[in-house]
């Protein structure tokens, strides 16, 4: 596995940081960016097997290095709820 340089381990955690949640149309809404496709396909995964847990499938896109999440809970009109935001809170972890 080749080795990451440091500068773009920092970048991506800066970028990371900016691009907190945000609530906005009865959604919650962050993007991530990861070094590659590889690192952003396996965040996906450890956030599947955590939806899939919580009952609670996100709404998200993934194109090459960029994860994009709109969270909102069906069951009470597409709004959002503390259901949503603990999911976040995991997805938060996941990507940390």
């Amino acid at each position: 596995m080749e080795a990451t340089p440091g500068w773009a381990f920092l970048f991506v955690n800066t970028f990371n940081e900016i691009y907190m949640w945000k609530e906005e149309n009865n959604k919650l809404y962050r993007k991530f960016q990861f070094k590659d496709f590889s690192e952003a396909f396996a965040f996906m995964t450890r956030v599947a097997l955590e939806a899939e847990k919580m009952n609670h499938h996100p709404l998200w896109t993934n194109v090459y290095n960029t994860v994009e999440f709109w969270l909102s809970t069906h069951d009470a009109g597409d709004t959002v709820t503390d259901k949503d935001r603990k999911l976040a809170d995991k997805i938060d972890k996941l990507a940390a």
